[in-house]
């Protein structure tokens, strides 16, 4: 039996036609796929099940019965629920005052019913072995355990049909690994779910059904065990992807970037980074891995000259490294930290560069010189627009991430400092960043590459360093560890750097 069937579902924005004529066709007691390129509709159509956009056309139907909805409450109404990419949960209450917020029981004399509120909450969560402490407040909780938080909250209210956007990011591998078991646990109970991803192994891993969106329509919809990783790739894109860049062998090299017992407090005098001390070599890709918020993001802003640590030395060659050192920064946040959305294509292209004798003398603007330097990025990085001095707010994400690129590498800086440099990006946005980082490494700059997808830092890196509580905890071989065993260290466990 069908749990959900769209049909011909079309949604515009203005002039963009966002969902075109989709159709779409759920089993009951399965775990659905929906993939695709940024852009492609899935998160529209996800919303409009949901109740938060109204179709322009077509119809919903659940279990045979066709519906409107025109509100999420009128979605929880009929049993659906939605977990976002960003949790909706309020850090300072409990995990039990979180589910229960909205639909409270009560006593006789209509006081929260906390007993009640607890003991529902213990029993779904032995049931769907999502195991918490009802009275733990959400702001102690690791990420996984929030997550486990907002599924409880859907389950709560009876969702028999569960939509979940992007839900492994954050996660550890271990943690992963119980998600999906809690995923499976749910459908051998007869829910429904939807799972909203751009990591094709973990779909191939756990999902029964897969259908791929390219340009706001449908292009397939396949049981997910006579498909491949690579069918679905193409499908996406509409072209193969390059599974693997090619890794060229690099010399041994001294070491050019060296960081030496850096330690960083924040605002509270609490540390940000504890005795951080590695090296990066020449022609070496260094990974950081780590759960978000371990000192990560600090520690790009320090080599990035972006703030002063506390104590510590580092070095690129023979240089003390501040913020004078000239070297490549892709930080994670493109819109706050990188752009300048009213600026245009060509002036966001030699951002940080404006002062040089090429673009700038005498007070005069060399502004041909600006546009021929856009025109060349703009045709080295394939970077896709229809004007260089069109704004770069109106380009796609993987666009304007592939401005920030180009204009970093044109530095010709030797030490390059990539943060989740394809967070948010697309399959096809991310192979183009894989291969021109490896491209880097393999002309021999050194490379230090945070991110928080471990399949990216074991692709990628030479080494790996694991951050916990502000430390470095492990440096290990990318060839011979693995997700789990970086998941291991990821919780604290401590091993002898390589």
């Amino acid at each position: 039996m069908l749990a959900i069937e769209l049909r011909n579902i079309t949604k515009h924005f203005g002039t963009l036609k966002a969902n075109d004529d989709v159709s779409l066709a759920v089993t009951e007691g399965t775990i659905h796929a929906l993939v695709g390129e940024n852009g492609a509709g899935k998160s529209t159509l996800m919303n409009i099940l949901y109740g938060m956009y109204q179709p322009d056309a077509g119809s919903i139907s659940l279990r045979g019965e066709r519906v409107a909805l025109r509100s999420p409450a009128q979605a929880i109404a009929h049993q659906i629920g939605m977990v976002h990419q960003h949790f909706m949960l309020i850090p300072p209450l409990t995990v039990a005052e979180n589910v229960i917020l909205g639909s409270e029981p009560t006593t006789a004399l209509r006081m929260i019913d906390r007993t009640a509120a607890n003991k529902a909450i213990k029993d779904l969560s032995e049931r769907f072995r999502l195991p918490i402490d009802p009275r733990a407040t959400v702001r102690s909780l690791s990420v996984g355990l929030q997550q486990r938080v907002e599924i409880l909250k859907l389950l709560y209210r009876s969702a028999n049909i569960l939509i979940l956007d992007e839900p492994t990011p954050v996660l550890t591998p271990q943690e992963i690994e119980d998600f999906f078991e809690t995923l499976r646990q749910m459908k051998n109970q007869g829910k429904t779910v939807i799972l909203i991803s751009h990591k094709l192994s973990e779909v191939m891993s756990v999902s029964d059904e897969v259908t791929v969106m390219r340009h706001g329509r449908v292009v397939r919809s396949t049981a997910t065990s006579v498909t491949t990783a690579l069918e679905l790739s193409h499908l996406m894109v509409g072209k193969d992807i390059l599974s693997d860049s090619v890794r060229t062998i690099v010399p041994a090299a001294p070491a050019l970037l060296e960081v030496e017992h850096l330690t960083l407090l924040r605002d509270r005098n609490t540390p940000a980074l504890r005795d951080v001390s590695f090296s990066v070599r020449r022609g070496e890709i260094f990974g950081i891995a780590g759960v978000e918020g371990n000192g990560q993001a600090e520690l790009a802003q320090v080599l990035a000259g972006l703030r002063a640590p506390n104590a510590g030395r580092m070095t690129l060659g023979a240089v003390l490294l501040d913020e004078s050192t000239l070297s490549a920064h892709i930080p994670d946040d493109r819109m706050r930290q990188a752009i300048i959305l009213d600026f245009s294509i060509s002036e966001n292209l030699v951002l940080g560069r404006q002062g040089e004798r090429r673009f700038y003398s005498s007070w005069h603007v060399h502004e041909r010189a600006i546009r021929a330097h856009a025109e060349e990025l703009i045709s080295e990085y394939d970077i896709r627009l229809s004007s260089k001095e069109q704004r770069i707010r109106e380009l796609s994400g993987g666009n304007q991430q592939k401005a920030v690129i180009a204009r970093e590498l044109s530095k010709g800086a030797s030490f390059i400092i990539a943060n989740q440099p394809t967070r948010g990006l697309d399959i096809g946005a991310i192979d183009f960043v894989h291969g021109t980082l490896m491209s880097e490494r393999n002309k021999g700059r050194a490379i230090l590459l945070i991110s928080s997808d471990l399949g990216e830092l074991l692709k990628l890196s030479d080494r790996i360093a694991v951050m916990y509580g502000g430390e470095i905890v492990a440096v290990v071989q990318a060839a011979s560890t693995s997700e789990r065993e970086l998941g291991r260290y990821m919780t604290g466990s401590k091993k002898v750097p390589a």
